[in-house]
């Protein structure tokens, strides 16, 4: 045998179908999120890139079908950029990644959203189809276009539904930085196909329906194209067996499929509960007595946190949980969980302005659950108060930071004498009530109340009435009256009552 060294060998690998490549890639790599319209449609920008792969049995040509599986409702079109790898690359920088791409060409990235339940991720199932990964019909040279100045165009029968253009203010992360990251846990090689990502429009399509891409590069001389990549959507008919996981949706992936709920005929999410000022006010003058009385006649009646009063006489708390939990003490469970960076030391490090930390201690006032550097770490934070079932050591000291503390009382003892520190933002169970993270915690000298968020406002504004009511009952008690038929008011009572309402 010679010694001369040989070339390396090319292999040539045939292709499934007569798409526009020169050899069949080893891998097609997919980026899950990379457009900021798609990212704010979703509700989530990603701080870095993430991917998937498809198999390269999914690539189709243009003019070629894409099956819906039998039994299922959400295929869905993705129209992307896909860049196709010359040089092989690994671990190139962002600066050299450009080089390594050979040629850009049209995509769809389609998807069936009824698999998605089974594949967390993956995609293997929803994106892997034949058929799935239709690409070109023709290449553009990458040398002769710049990656910031591409745009991607997707129709659904004729009807322009999709555009999006790779500048900076569009993309995420650029194809030159996918491209190296890539390169840093993977060699990309010849032939490669990377599939960009797909901006906001992606939606349902369904048997008849034809999907066209094209990727072009306006502002480069000659306007190069793909142009038009064309799939038409047809039924399949083959039934899924029970060898492996089938269709399933929800409102869920109804939703993300066509790309909001009311594009798939939901009702909208009702609107997320905040606590206004305006709340938080009616709420610090509404008496927890009151409070609690509206609740009972809403059917509420374990709503009290049990045992608890305030640090400092005339202190009141008005926020919403965010909660911590302590179990009962074990030496080996406290050694693995009570030391450094805990439970507890985190709570008081996140607690946000105006929210209240309610700790599960079991009632338990056999040692301190807080102390004045965690107080101060709160009040720092703007936190509306702290309500534990144990004690607090430090008492004085906590009571001078200027914190709202409701607790069972003094004690000197550290945490780690009765409890571990073991979980944060769960259920927890405060003084015999149930507290669940997002609830309205109000307190004064009567006591510590829960209230569900969607109850907050009406039991709010039924306890003030009611408050004004009990008010001039008082006046005609004080006047002399006796309370038979005045408290609570009889009709004729009542008449006055609303008589002196309205000449107010």
């Amino acid at each position: 045998m010679g010694t001369e060294a040989q070339a390396p060998r090319v292999q040539t690998r045939t292709l499934p179908v007569a798409v526009p490549l020169a050899v069949r890639p080893g891998k097609i790599v997919a980026v899950h999120l990379a457009y900021v319209s798609r990212a704010d449609q979703r509700g989530r920008r990603p701080a870095a890139p993430s991917y998937f792969l498809k198999p390269t049995s999914s690539l189709a040509a243009t003019g070629g079908v894409a099956e819906r599986p039998a039994s299922t409702e959400l295929l869905a079109f993705e129209g992307e950029i896909a860049l196709v790898i010359g040089e092989p690359a690994r671990h190139v920088p962002v600066e050299k990644a450009w080089d390594h791409v050979a040629s850009v060409t049209a995509a769809n990235d389609l998807g069936v959203y009824d698999l998605r339940w089974a594949d967390k991720g993956s995609n293997v199932r929803s994106k892997g189809r034949d058929g799935y990964t239709p690409i070109g019909p023709a290449l553009l040279d990458a040398r002769a276009i710049d990656p910031a100045g591409l745009r991607v165009r997707t129709w659904v029968n004729g009807e322009l539904v999709q555009e999006g253009t790779t500048d900076d203010d569009a993309l995420l992360f650029s194809f030159a930085q996918i491209v190296a990251d890539l390169s840093q846990h993977l060699t990309l090689e010849t032939g490669d196909v990377i599939l960009t990502g797909t901006p906001a429009g992606s939606s349902v399509v369904v048997p008849g329906d034809v999907v066209e891409v094209e990727v072009d590069a306006p502002t480069a001389p000659g306007a190069p194209s793909s142009g038009r990549l064309v799939t038409t959507v047809v039924q399949g008919d083959v039934p899924f067996g029970d060898v492996g996981a089938g269709p399933k949706i929800d409102d869920t992936q109804r939703a993300e499929a066509w790309g909001s709920r009311e594009a798939a005929g939901l009702e909208p999410e009702p609107e997320p509960f905040v606590l206004t000022d305006e709340l938080a006010g009616k709420l610090r003058r509404a008496p927890v007595a009151g409070l609690s009385a509206q609740l009972r006649r809403r059917g509420l009646d374990n709503v009290i946190i049990e045992g608890v009063r305030p640090n400092v006489p005339g202190a009141t708390i008005v926020g919403r949980a965010r909660t911590l939990r302590f179990v009962p003490n074990r030496e080996d469970l406290f050694a693995s969980h009570g030391g450094g960076y805990n439970a507890q030391k985190r709570a008081f490090d996140a607690v946000g302005a105006g929210e209240v930390i309610v700790i599960e201690a079991r009632g338990e006032t056999g040692s301190a659950t807080l102390g004045d550097v965690l107080a101060l770490r709160a009040r720092v934070r703007g936190a509306a108060g702290v309500v534990t079932d144990g004690g607090v050591r430090d008492f004085d000291a906590v009571a001078a930071t200027g914190l709202a503390v409701f607790s069972k009382g003094a004690h000197p003892a550290v945490l780690g004498r009765r409890h571990v520190p073991w979980d944060t933002d769960v259920a927890v169970a405060c003084g015999g009530a149930t507290v669940l993270p997002g609830d309205v915690v109000v307190g004064d000298a009567d006591g510590v109340v829960v209230i569900p968020p969607h109850l907050a406002e009406e039991v709010a504004d039924a306890t003030l009435a009611q408050e004004e009511e009990d008010a001039w009952v008082a006046e005609q008690v004080a006047a002399g009256h006796p309370v038979d038929g005045l408290f609570p008011p009889n009709a004729e009572w009542r008449a006055r009552y609303q008589a002196w309402r309205s000449a107010r």
